[in-house]
């Protein structure tokens, strides 16, 4: 595997490691994916095989204190990609001029393990299951959507390997499995959803949680089937479902194992749980439990706040969050003594029933914002932008955004602590804020 770049703090490059050699085992083990790097790192000490220049074997040994990284970033596969063509596919629901990789359907279950990306198992073979088993490659996340064969078939749109007997294979091998069902209302839900609950649920403690997420639809759906979204009260209906089952599994066993997704609770005007109730937050990256955890944060982040010399800044959400949001800022303006405007954006973009943060545009943006009085500063979550390039989902770069509203922006964390920083930054005069000058 090529070493594309070596970090200059991290013990590779005291070792003398380079960017551009090829890495070909570590302690042994012989490097041929980026999933065999990661498993090699467990171990104090490593013996790296290293070929230089395409000619010059070399070997380096070096001392991971706490089993850290050793600061190499390694050449990354292509993922696998999806041969299910899903009633409900979000790739499916795209409009043309996004980002390339926008438009990928991986279904990789190192990805799943490394990343926790969700897979079907649609595309697994007999040698990619006897890896899981022997690296015990746990946990995995898999999308399930009804367990009922000839139905999973209809929403995935292609005829795949039996999910139950792969879970019941992968779980009595001892791996840890924590799964998803995509709802869309008269097809996987009511009676067919209780059953594919009850099913998974027999296979606990292997299979670990089970989250409920309602499917999301954009305006971009021509030619594709016929889908809606779930009404208030089909949400209620399944959330009431969720709840039962979870007083039932509590009664015999340690877990409520199922769990909604926050955006369920929105969409049946209902109030999310406690923390507690989430138990370990398996699925926090799935919508599961986000709120819960904000308003923990928030009271923490209350607490600890005293005033700030700002005066008054903008923050940006979407119309799911707007109020929890809203509630958090009036409290945390009168700690700080910054005037805080919450500012949701509709997404006309993908269609405005979608309301999450996350899939907000930059030409979304602009054209609700322009020539709008939004203070000293613009802070936007992170969460609507590109890891690393601070890019929006139609390429608008920060940059770009505040030169064009002519205001500087702060990115922050999609959390209390992030605003918080973000307005302590803005105060200070962190290298953080994107000028617009």
């Amino acid at each position: 595997m090529k070493i594309e770049s070596v970090s200059p703090d991290g013990t590779a490059a005291l070792a003398g490691l380079r960017e551009g050699d090829s890495l070909i085992s570590v302690n042994g083990r012989k490097v041929v994916d980026i999933l065999d790097y990661f498993l090699s790192l467990d171990a104090d000490l490593l013996q790296l095989e290293v070929l230089r220049d395409g000619s010059e074997l070399l070997t380096f040994e070096l001392e991971t204190e706490g089993r850290q990284d050793p600061g190499l970033q390694v050449e990354h596969p292509e993922p696998a990609h999806c041969g299910n063509n899903c009633l409900f596919c979000f790739v499916h629901q795209l409009p043309k001029g996004l980002r390339k990789t926008l438009y990928v359907k991986d279904e990789d279950y190192r990805f799943s393990y490394l990343y926790g990306s969700y897979v079907t198992l649609s595309n697994i073979d007999q040698v990619a299951l006897q890896r899981i088993v022997d690296e015990q490659l746990s946990p995995l996340y898999v999308s399930v959507h009804a367990t009922d064969e000839e139905l999973r078939t209809q929403l995935l749109g292609r005829k795949s390997p039996p999910v139950f007997e792969l879970l019941e294979r992968l779980t009595d091998a001892g791996i840890e499995i924590h799964c998803q069902i995509v709802v869309c209302p008269e097809l996987n839900d009511g009676r067919i959803l209780s059953q594919s609950i009850e099913m998974l649920y027999s296979l606990a403690p292997g299979i670990r949680s089970l989250a409920v997420v309602p499917v999301g639809l954009t305006r971009y759906r021509k030619n594709l089937p016929v889908l809606r979204c779930l009404t208030r009260q089909e949400a209620v209906e399944i959330i009431k479902t969720i709840e039962t089952f979870q007083r039932q599994f509590l009664q015999s066993g340690q877990s409520r194992f199922v769990f909604a997704a926050d955006e369920l609770y929105l969409q049946a005007d209902q109030e999310i749980p406690d923390i507690g109730d989430y138990e370990d937050l398996w699925q926090l990256e799935n919508g599961v439990g986000l709120v819960a955890q904000f308003r923990q944060e928030a009271e923490e982040v209350l607490q600890d706040t005293v005033p700030i010399e700002v005066g008054r800044v903008t923050v940006l959400t979407g119309y799911s969050f707007a109020l929890e949001l809203k509630s958090f800022t009036r409290q945390l303006a009168q700690k700080t003594g910054v005037e805080i405007d919450v500012r949701p954006i509709r997404n006309k973009f993908f269609g405005e029933q979608v309301t999450v943060t996350g899939l907000l545009t930059g030409q979304d943006l602009l054209g609700q914002l322009d020539g709008q009085d939004l203070g000293e500063a613009l802070l936007v979550p992170e969460v609507m932008l590109k890891a690393d390039d601070d890019l929006f989902l139609d390429d608008l770069s920060l940059d770009e955004l505040s030169a064009h509203l002519k205001i500087p922006i702060v990115k922050i964390a999609s959390t209390p602590w992030g605003l918080l920083d973000g307005l302590e930054g803005l105060a200070s005069g962190s290298t953080d804020v994107v000028r617009c000058d």
